[in-house]
């Protein structure tokens, strides 16, 4: 397997929250084309097939899973 780059600290983070499907996307830089690779729970890494550099993020069913770890805490 190839190794990942984690890239330095961007400024230029970005971030579009779909309510109607509870997804949380977070683009570093502009959003671009992607491989999807699922690392568990939800969370989906971007990884750019040139570079091999992680691009971004998506986090599936965010609402819902932080507000059942809520409501887990609470009881």
């Amino acid at each position: 397997m190839e190794a990942l780059k984690i890239t330095e600290k961007k400024k230029n983070l970005q971030w579009n929250y779909d309510a109607d499907a509870d997804v949380f996307y977070i683009s570093i830089e502009k959003p671009q084309k992607a491989e999807g690779v699922d690392i568990g729970k939800g969370v989906i890494a971007r990884i750019d097939p040139v570079s091999h550099e992680i691009i971004g993020f998506t986090i599936i069913n965010l609402l819902q899973r932080t507000l059942q770890e809520l409501n887990n805490l609470e009881s």
